[in-house]
């Protein structure tokens, strides 16, 4: 690794602390309003969904195909309906494989 790449790392590093520190050190002297509160919290879930949506709907440069976004889909419901994470997790990787097994792509 050459030096320039080191310092570079030790900045972001330090940046990253620094913003981690900041947080909890200053909260108590900026008052976040409650709408901005509100938008912060849509973002972080229409950013959720983007991310979610992009890998269940795209694999390389092209579409995944049905099993995957079948599994995804079965693990939205069972999350919403609220059940077990297991119970989420084995059931959407349970609807993909048995969907490729039938030769679904």
């Amino acid at each position: 690794m050459n030096v320039l790449m080191l310092v570079g790392i030790g900045v972001l590093a330090v940046g990253t602390f620094s913003l981690r520190f900041a947080g909890p050190a200053l909260r108590s002297r900026f008052e976040v309003p409650e709408r901005a509160q509100q938008l912060l919290a849509a973002a972080a879930i229409v950013l959720l969904t983007a991310l979610v949506a992009t890998s269940a709907l795209t694999q390389g440069h092209g579409p995944a195909g049905v099993a995957r976004p079948a599994g995804v889909l079965v693990a939205g419901v069972l999350a919403w309906r609220k059940a077990p994470f297991v119970l989420v997790v084995v059931a959407a990787a349970a609807t993909a494989a048995g969907l490729r097994l039938l030769g679904v792509p």
